[in-house]
């Protein structure tokens, strides 16, 4: 029976720590299937580059750092970014709205012919 209660917990465990791999990968493969020619990436190397093509046969990627065509493996492609042509396009769709408020004036305090640097003197 000990070996039951503490057999419980640890099954349940691996469960868990299954499940968050299997969606880790499912994600980075979803990322990886969303490259296109044009993005940036960085490699797991380091290396910044610009996708130039994408082989789907070999499943190889070639960048093209700075006029240097490299090829790599699609597993060797860390983060992707997407080229500024479609973040703009994204940014337009969707609008931006600043909701900080804007600080209200004291008008009570201050007086229009004092000197804004002279009040702070004051306050010290």
């Amino acid at each position: 029976m000990e070996i039951l209660i503490m057999l419980v917990p640890i099954i349940i465990l691996m469960y868990f720590m299954q499940r968050s791999q299997k969606k880790q990968q499912r994600k980075r493969q979803e990322v990886l299937d969303s490259m296109r020619p044009g993005n940036q990436v960085v490699t797991i190397g380091g290396l910044h580059g610009v996708v130039s093509e994408i082989d789907d046969d070999k499943k190889t990627v070639t960048l093209d750092c700075e006029g240097i065509f490299l090829e790599f493996d699609r597993a060797s492609i860390r983060t992707v970014k997407s080229n500024s042509a479609e973040e703009n396009a994204q940014s337009d769709s969707v609008p931006t709205t600043d909701n900080t408020p804007e600080p209200a004036e004291d008008t009570e305090n201050r007086n229009s012919n004092e000197d804004p640097s002279q009040e702070d003197k004051n306050e010290s």
